[in-house]
């Protein structure tokens, strides 16, 4: 019988799966030592984004999507 894999609870706390089947995520750099970043540079860090095709078949195993 095969095994199930757990889901990684972390990761389903970072991820979310598009109806599409994309997976979006946040971006890096927003969390602390904002005061040097532009207001440009921290409204664009504001978005979510896409995970990149090399990383996502790897995110999709952790989330169980």
């Amino acid at each position: 019988m095969a095994k199930k894999n757990k889901t990684r609870r972390a990761a389903v706390k970072r991820f979310k799966v598009t109806g599409s089947g994309k997976v979006m995520r946040r971006k890096a750099y927003k969390g602390h030592l904002t005061a040097k970043k532009s207001p440009n540079r921290k409204r664009r860090l504001r978005k979510a984004t896409i995970v990149s095709s090399s990383e996502l078949k790897n995110v999709k195993n952790m989330i169980g999507a």
